[in-house]
């Protein structure tokens, strides 16, 4: 097995960090992307529900157009006749016993006197006709009494009927009324308890997309805390193994202030990308240094440089 060298093991480490320190800068932009996209959705999703709410169904009285019903009832109890109300007295059998009785009476007082008859005997016959009028007379007002009672009771008939008719019309339509008031009041709230409860599940739905939008947001948020952290770690590994991304490509406002002792440039510059530092900074350029202190690719394909091998200092000015 070959020998490791201290210098191998640093550049390791450096190239190890640096790889950390590039792989974070790709998740931390993805992870800001992430973040916008989902503030972006969580602010549209916030419009919609809004919208949702302002255009929720107004709270309703299902009982707002019951009315009186006592003009929907109808008595039919004129219909209802007495069939004892016009009754008559059967007086013609009673006359004609009446006429026959006089006939007879007149026959038989011809027959007296023609005979020469004493009077007496007609009185008799006078009184005892009399007597079959009377006979007569009382049978027709026993009729009649019969007849007064048949009309009373047809009359309490009739009443009884009237009433209980009128009671079945009142009941029929006050229940017939009553079944399409309520009917309709079902109807109303079924409606409008059906459509809150599709209002409130799409309520719930958006919300639902809101609070995964910000959980998305707030994991983006972690991830880049993540990330930065991670990268702050490996910058300073780097600069704790004494290697630092010093590609010319890496670095903005370069200007030369000097040179070391072994004649290398020395320059102020500030890193383009802020994750390996910000501000001004002082050290050298990997293409100008020796190159056993050039470290290569420690970034993507940008070079480092073991500061541990020249003699010129890195350190931020500013």
């Amino acid at each position: 097995m070959g020998i490791v060298t201290t210098g191998a093991i640093v550049a390791a480490a450096a190239i190890g960090a640096a790889a950390t320190v590039g792989g974070a800068a790709i998740s931390n932009a993805a992870d800001k992307k992430r973040e916008k996209r989902a503030r972006t959705d969580k602010g549209r999703l916030m419009d919609e529900l809004d919208e949702l709410e302002k255009n929720r169904q107004d709270v309703i009285n299902p009982y707002e157009d019951v009315v009186s019903l006592d003009s929907m009832i109808v008595d039919n109890s004129g219909m209802i006749s007495n069939p004892f109300e016009n009754i008559g007295v059967a007086t013609q059998a009673a006359e004609f016993q009446a006429e026959e009785a006089d006939i007879a009476l007149a026959n038989t007082l011809d027959l007296l006197a023609s005979t020469g008859a004493s009077a007496g005997g007609a009185t008799a016959l006078a009184q005892a006709a009399l007597q079959s009028k009377r006979g007569i007379s009382a049978d027709i007002e026993k009729q009649e009494a019969k007849n007064q009672q048949l009309i009373a009771q047809g009359e309490q008939y009739l009443q009884a009927q009237q009433m209980g008719e009128a009671q079945r019309v009142q009941q029929a339509q006050m229940t017939e009324a009553q079944r399409i008031q309520q009917a309709d009041v079902l109807g109303k709230e079924f409606v409008y308890g059906e459509t809150e409860r599709r209002q409130t599940e799409a309520l719930n739905r958006k919300q639902a997309q809101i609070t995964g939008k910000e959980q998305a947001q707030y994991a983006a948020q972690q991830s880049r805390a993540n990330t930065n952290a991670a990268t702050v770690s490996a910058v300073g590994n780097i600069a704790s193994s004494a290697v630092m991304a010093s590609d010319r490509r890496l670095k903005k406002n370069i200007k030369l202030i000097g040179k070391s002792s072994n004649g290398i440039n020395i320059y102020v510059f500030e890193y383009i990308n802020k994750m390996f530092g910000e501000g001004v900074w002082q050290g050298a350029m990997s293409d100008e240094v020796p190159n056993h202190a050039v470290i290569k690719n420690i970034f993507k394909n940008y070079d480092g440089i073991d500061y541990s091998k020249i003699d010129v200092e890195f350190k931020q000015i500013n």
